[in-house]
């Protein structure tokens, strides 16, 4: 599974964090390194602390549906004894938690889902871990900007070429006494969805039976790679259309090039040059 890593900087110490689906992970290494080098030992001192289980027990109840209840209340019953002591991989083999994570390697660390390395930093320093609480929601603040124009840019990028597929689309397909009626009207969507199921396996009308509390359209819940797929196969259809090619014939050429862009966007990093223009976005969305 592919993770997004990054670094924020608090208080002049860097902080290693990763995303997964919708989750985030903060190192606590990272974290108790500020306190004490001794990183490890900080982490088994706050394990040894009751009221530190019973949270990361609670939190797993809650979201971890295969978490080893009895091997937890076991811990607990041991915790807070002076010849008891825990670690970060201990209670992760132990109990099946999800909550924290152990990466081994010189770059490695211990590292936890972030509502529970805020619950750390409120141990170690109270200050620290609202300076941590700050940073990381300005991280993703802009995080979530970038990603909005990027889209948005992409969307933009797609509606533009969509132009030229429509006027390929009249040049080719409707005779000139049906411009502008319902025959043409008919075209232009049925040429919409060979796009479509080029490129998302369904059309319009499938897409909104499945999707009924939806609003907009297929493409408006389309990843930033789907848009940017998109608009080459609306400039590769004109083409087909200009050489003749027949329905069942473009609707195999763009389903093959819509898979092949797919692959190469989503397993490699050529994507991540477009991005850039993300910085200049907002100028070209408002020109």
């Amino acid at each position: 599974m592919s993770k997004n890593t990054g670094k924020i900087v608090v208080d002049s110490h860097e902080i290693r964090f990763y995303s997964e689906k919708e989750d985030d992970f903060i190192c606590l290494t990272d974290m108790a390194k500020k306190i004490n080098p001794k990183t490890e030992q900080v982490i088994q001192n706050w394990l040894r602390n009751r009221n530190t289980v019973e949270f990361l027990g609670l939190w797993e109840k809650l979201h971890n549906t295969i978490f080893n209840h009895l091997e937890f209340e076991v811990i607990r019953t041991n915790t807070g004894l002076n010849s008891y002591v825990l670690s970060a991989g201990e209670w992760i083999k132990s109990t099946n938690a999800i909550g924290l994570r152990s990466k081994p390697g010189r770059y490695g660390g211990t590292y936890a889902h972030k509502d529970i390395a805020f619950e750390f930093g409120s141990w170690l320093n109270p200050s620290f871990k609202l300076l941590i609480i700050k940073e990381f929601q300005r991280l993703k603040t802009d995080e979530s900007t970038r990603l909005g124009l990027d889209w948005n840019l992409k969307r933009q990028i797609a509606k533009a070429n969509w132009h030229i597929h429509t006027e390929a689309v009249r040049e080719h397909l409707v005779p000139i006494i049906d411009w502008n009626t319902r025959r043409e009207a008919y075209a232009q969507a049925s040429e919409a969805d060979l796009l479509n199921l080029s490129l998302f396996g369904v059309t319009s009308r499938e897409w909104k039976a499945a999707n009924p509390d939806l609003s907009g359209n297929l493409r408006d819940h389309a990843t930033t790679e789907q848009l940017l797929v998109l608009s080459n196969l609306q400039s590769l259809n004109a083409k087909l259309l200009e050489w003749d090619s027949p329905k069942e014939q473009r609707l195999e050429i763009l389903n093959k090039t819509a898979r092949e862009q797919m692959d190469i966007l989503v397993n490699t990093r050529a994507v991540a040059n477009i991005n850039q223009l993300t910085e200049g976005g907002q100028g070209l969305l408002n020109g």
